[in-house]
């Protein structure tokens, strides 16, 4: 396979490939493993057959673009959730549009950026290991090609968001244990669900609320839960007061309220471990907010009279 990719019918590039960025975007978040660290853990069991290296979200990227003519060392992939944007391979050129999926196999010339005139939101992840090369080819082959289209994309950004949380903290074996984890669920996602007929699917709204559900207690910001949904974030904060009466914050912080509430009705675990779990770092915050949202401390609700 050549290094040479052909053109596209229309240019998607209106400067030197210099102007483009590689990132920099207000609201981008993105993590890259030490290479170090990469290599102890392609020796290590579980997480060296599939190993995120670099992950991350870039919101409304103007003027983003990649060009690799030797490839990349990891296999990509590529989620447009908003906008749209263009890729060339050895393969073709083509657009990618709100809801496509890119996979680009390592050591595979590629060129790729956002449009112009209506910059995507990408989600984005690196992948290698033992089983990344089959998982990748899996993909492909669901897709009959490079690129294949979601009809509901937000799972996948939301797996990719998880990613990013879960190395957020340092490259520990047990973060990148779940980065893999969930590397592996989204690529399984593009698999079996890449192509598939159109058919009813969740609402914006809908989306974000299933996400922050499925990740309490962690926090995730109005612009990232926004990206990752297709909508900007005063949209996104707008649907949410007319649907719940409140913010998307403080939505979050109903969820992690009641998972300490489940921990302080059913388990004999400290308050420090209840704050914890609930995603709270700090115990004493942690009894500040659960006061003000329940008018008593935790200690006082999980000693109030049963009938209460």
């Amino acid at each position: 396979m050549g290094d040479s990719l052909p053109n596209m019918d229309e240019t998607p590039v209106s400067g030197p490939p210099a102007e483009r960025l590689r990132e920099g975007f207000t609201g981008q978040r993105m993590l890259v493993v030490p290479r170090p660290a990469v290599h102890r853990a392609l020796t290590q069991p579980v997480i060296r057959r599939l190993l995120v290296t670099d992950v991350g979200v870039f919101p409304h990227a103007a003027r983003h673009g990649r060009s690799r003519p030797n490839g990349a060392a990891q296999h990509i992939l590529l989620v447009c959730t908003d906008g749209s944007g263009w890729c060339r391979t050895p393969e073709g050129g083509f657009r990618v549009a709100r809801g496509d999926a890119v996979l680009l196999p390592a050591r595979e010339a590629h060129e790729y950026g956002a449009s112009d005139a209506d910059p995507w939101t990408v989600w984005w992840s690196h992948v290698t290991g033992a089983d990344a090369a089959e998982l990748v080819r899996a993909a492909r082959a669901s897709a009959g090609g490079p690129r294949t289209h979601l009809r509901d994309p937000a799972p996948v950004a939301s797996l990719i968001s998880q990613a990013i949380d879960a190395l957020d903290g340092g490259t520990t074996t047990a973060g990148l244990t779940r980065a893999a984890g969930l590397a592996w669920n989204a690529l399984a996602h593009v698999i079996a669900t890449g192509r598939r007929s159109p058919g009813p699917s969740l609402t914006p709204f809908e989306r974000a609320v299933e996400h922050l559900r499925a990740t309490t207690p962690q926090r995730t910001s109005v612009t990232a839960l926004a990206a990752m949904v297709g909508l900007g974030p005063s949209q996104l904060g707008e649907l949410f007061r007319h649907q719940l009466g409140i913010s998307p914050l403080k939505y979050q912080t109903e969820l992690r309220m009641a998972r300490a509430r489940e921990l302080l009705d059913s388990s004999d675990e400290t308050v420090t471990c209840v704050a914890r779990a609930a995603g709270y770092d700090d115990a004493m915050y942690f009894s500040r907010q659960f006061a003000r949202v329940h008018g008593m401390s935790p200690t006082a609700y999980r000693t109030r009279p049963a009938d209460t």
